[in-house]
């Protein structure tokens, strides 16, 4: 049996970073497997409909990387994918069930429906849809029934649960999972206004595009039973389903917008590397090796396996996807940064050579996680400091070390400016001097920078070039008078 998984969201908005999950390990799966990956678009819920959002959607996912075989853009053999555009699909198998006695009408208001949840509410148990008591077909007969179809009269065709027994399917993450019927809602297919239930329209398209295996978020368990019992009572084969854990704030929380941002894009604009997301949202749940966190997306399709999936939530650690994306960063190649960089640098009013460009790349890469920091990381590498950081500069400086820095700066001209030669030249000067090399090396970093952090000191002025680097010396040392 050849492989078929989809990833079917709905275009409410933006794509939520366990959405991209989701996506990922279907891609994943489907790879693995030699199978094909479809995505279709569930809009069968027009209230919560966000003009854009499914173009926004493919958009992200084209971006992490994670390409559809079958698409409402690629299209594929089994019609529309999308769901608005298959309705009379799904009100012809709603007029199967309701011809199988597995589903049937029911004509209660809204008022009715509200009265009925208060009363088993204040009766401490939880609502769901009475159909012993309630206006239905069953409740009203078959005259009743009859002639309220005739007038058209207001009505929704709800799922008939049985009474008794249970619920039983197998999850590929979780085993088997049993569920009493009398706990699942006889719930609505098709709603008053002829429009389908995610419900009903998610099993027939599954059904008719042939999907194996459903791989989706821990939050649909719920429903899964309702979705079982279409299945048998529509004659169909089960496919096999696999819930994945849901995504937790480091609080254990589910991971929301409140704590923190939960959509791909932000993370895009923030400056993440698309390898990074894909990496790091691979690993929330499942990790191929023990001993390593790095992978390319080939070997995350060669060794993803559904078995491996983990129950537990699985936390979004922003430290861990920072460290990620700074690996990431530090094993590009330079070319291809320096590329991404120039924009960024253009944007922050930063001119210079290419050239120079990739050398600070090179060189500030080391000491940042995202390439997007470097403008406001290494202003002075494009920009002599006029400040300097006072809390720094009082533990280095004094008015006596005016001369020796001014010595120093005098042997630094005469030498090639090498970066290992500067090392030597100040290494020399402080052991001939008495004053230790680190001090010199601090007061260097203050001088030429104005900041106490950066990078290789030796390094950075190698880049900045020999007449920059004494330049910005005498006006740090002017400055001082």
């Amino acid at each position: 049996m050849s492989v078929r998984v989809r990833f079917a969201p709905s275009p409410t908005g933006y794509l939520h970073v366990g959405g991209l999950r989701t996506a990922l390990y279907n891609y994943l799966f489907a790879r693995h497997h030699g199978g094909k990956c479809i995505l279709r678009i569930e809009d069968t819920d027009r209230t919560r409909f966000v003009e854009g959002a499914t173009e926004n959607l493919i958009s992200s996912l084209r971006w992490a990387g994670v390409e559809f075989d079958e698409s409402p853009e690629k299209g594929g053999d089994y019609g529309s994918y999308i769901q608005s555009e298959r309705f009379e699909l799904y009100r012809k198998y709603a007029q199967e069930l309701l011809d199988r006695d597995a589903a049937y009408y029911a004509f209660d208001t809204a008022e009715e429906l509200d009265a009925m949840r208060e009363r088993m509410q204040n009766a401490g148990i939880a609502p769901r849809y009475d159909r012993t008591v309630m206006r239905n077909q069953y409740t009203l007969g078959e005259v009743e029934t009859k002639r309220l179809l005739a007038e058209d009269a207001q009505r929704v065709i709800r799922l008939k649960v049985p009474l008794a027994g249970e619920v039983r399917f197998d999850d590929i993450v979780r085993g088997t999972i049993t569920v009493p019927a009398r706990d699942v809602d006889d719930q609505i297919l098709l709603k008053s206004d002829n429009f389908p239930t995610y419900h009903l329209a998610n099993i027939v398209d599954d059904h008719l595009m042939a999907i194996t295996h459903v791989i989706r978020g821990e939050e649909w368990l719920p429903s899964t039973p309702k979705h079982v019992l279409l299945y048998d009572a529509l004659g169909w084969e089960r496919p096999k389903f696999a819930h994945l854990p849901l995504l937790l704030n480091p609080d254990k929380s589910k991971l929301s917008k409140r704590q923190g941002d939960v959509a791909v894009e932000d993370y895009r604009e923030k400056g993440y590397f698309k390898e990074t997301m894909v990496n790091f949202v691979a690993l929330l749940g499942w990790n191929p090796s023990a001993d390593r966190e790095i992978f390319s997306m080939q070997e995350l399709i060669d060794s993803f396996k559904l078995e491996k999936v983990n129950k537990a939530g699985a936390v979004f650690d922003i430290q861990k996807l920072d460290w990620m994306n700074g690996e990431y960063l530090r094993s590009k190649p330079l070319d291809e940064l320096t590329e991404q960089f120039l924009p960024m640098a253009q944007h922050a009013g930063f001119t210079a050579s290419k050239e120079y460009m990739c050398d600070v790349v090179g060189l500030l890469r080391e000491r940042v996680t995202k390439l997007n920091e470097i403008p406001a990381f290494g202003t002075y590498m494009f920009t002599a400091p006029t400040e300097f950081e006072e809390e720094y500069k009082a533990k280095f400086w004094t008015p006596a070390m005016a001369e020796p820095i001014q010595e120093l700066a005098k042997r630094l001209e005469a030498s090639d400016f090498a970066a290992d030669t500067i090392n030597a030249v100040a290494k020399d000067y402080a052991k001939e001097s008495g004053i230790k090399v680190g001090v010199f090396m601090n007061l260097l970093r203050l001088a030429v920078t104005g900041k106490s952090v950066g990078a290789s000191m030796i390094h950075t002025m190698e880049i900045l070039g020999k007449q920059e680097s004494i330049n910005r010396i005498a006006y740090f040392l002017k400055a001082q008078e």
